[in-house]
């Protein structure tokens, strides 16, 4: 890594820092901020995927509000153990990845501060709520439309993103017997051709492509290409390590063609690929007012993924990738819808030309910088090497 570029990286760091710190009590409750100013409301899955930055900070105070947000979600978890969508307001239902994050989050809390049995019941009754969520009863989760962190986009039965937290959590949890037994039905390949035979069991596998399937179920699926989704599988040891290396060259084969289309800038992926256009049958009409091609969850380039991204290179020991993408996520983080600070750590960059889209500060952004600044100077992913060598 250039000289140059550890200074700035060092920069970008303590800004991160900053940010979180400034986000970490807001109006609701005392509760940490989604964003600096945009997103006040304390978002459940957004501070939920912040616990893997604030962990590897060290940093006690934003610790503390880690241990604030999770013991308000256990208060305010459903009878049945679901966790709500806002920290705050236990009416706010209905998602399908808020409850595993909880899962994950308070697994890798445990294991940051040593209480083995924070927040048990909670957990429990969480697992026993996730337990439910198979409709054929046997290992793969499903979900209803819009209700993971896509609430532009149709994730439509067995979820790549939220399959590979629920697999996460379990082995973290040490339930490695119903772990592997997810990872055997994910490794299955998708439904194709318009039939389902008896006694056959769709999976996430997609034929001659060495990523998973965006989702899946009987019949129907997307061999779109998400990329938070398929980090997680890297990440967690779903992808075995010759898939993971076969899969990153893949993804940056792909980004090439991309770039030489004029369908992106810069040396970041989007979170999602081919884009869906106009014409296509996947197309929602609702989609040209919020999630053009390119924009949003419809391609757009987010931060926080790419810190997932990082991360995953670094499990797939591809060093010197990792590090360049770090470079490049530095220079992201600079952007600002405003202009007005020196790290913006915006929410979502625009694909085709590089502008910063979303909201300034974001908490996420924030934190998985610093997840994967840690990723790459330590050649190691916390919490998550201990998933895949289980």
């Amino acid at each position: 890594m250039r000289i140059e570029f550890s200074k700035e990286i060092k920069q970008a760091k303590e800004a991160a820092l900053e940010v979180l710190l400034y986000n970490a009590h807001g109006p609701f409750q005392g509760l940490p901020r989604t964003a600096g100013w945009g997103y006040p409301e304390p978002y459940t899955r957004d501070l939920m995927i912040s616990i893997l930055g604030i962990a590897v900070s060290g940093n006690q105070k934003l610790l503390e509000s880690v241990r604030n947000v999770l013991e308000t979600l256990a208060k305010n978890q459903t009878e049945h153990g679901h966790i709500p969508s806002l920290v705050h307001e236990n009416e706010d239902r209905g998602a399908s990845d808020t409850t595993p994050l909880f899962l994950l989050a308070t697994s890798i809390f445990r294991q940051v501060t040593g209480e083995v049995d924070f927040l048990a019941d909670a957990v429990e009754k969480s697992l026993i709520w996730m337990s439910y969520q198979s409709p054929s009863d046997r290992f793969l989760v499903a979900q209803q439309p819009t209700s993971d962190w896509r609430d532009e986009q149709w994730v439509v039965g067995y979820g790549l993103y939220v399959n590979s937290l629920v697999y996460s959590y379990l082995r973290i949890l040490g339930e490695h017997e119903s772990a592997e037994k997810m990872r055997h039905a994910m490794s299955r390949f998708t439904v194709t051709g318009g039939t389902m035979h008896q006694h056959v069991h769709e999976g996430l596998v997609v034929k001659h492509k060495p990523y998973y399937a965006f989702w899946s179920y009987k019949i129907f699926s997307s061999e779109r290409f998400d990329l938070l989704g398929n980090s997680l599988a890297i990440l967690s040891g779903i992808a075995s390590p010759k898939r993971a290396d076969e899969m990153i060259s893949w993804i940056e084969e792909e980004c090439a063609g991309m770039h030489e289309r004029g369908e992106l800038t810069g040396a970041l992926p989007p979170n999602f690929f081919p884009f869906i256009k106009p014409e296509d049958p996947d197309w929602h009409e609702r989609y040209s007012k919020y999630n053009n091609p390119g924009d949003y969850h419809n391609g757009g380039i987010w931060p926080f993924i790419c810190g997932f991204y990082i991360a995953a290179l670094v499990a797939a020991k591809r060093y010197k990738l990792a590090a360049e993408k770090l470079e490049a996520l530095t220079q992201c983080s600079k952007l600002s819808a405003s202009g007005n600070q020196h790290f913006g750590f915006n929410e979502w960059i625009k694909a085709q030309n590089g502008k910063p889209l979303g909201q300034d500060w974001q908490t996420w952004s924030a934190s998985m910088y610093l997840y994967a600044a840690k990723c790459v100077e330590e050649k190691r992913t916390p919490f998550f090497d201990e998933i895949r060598n289980k």
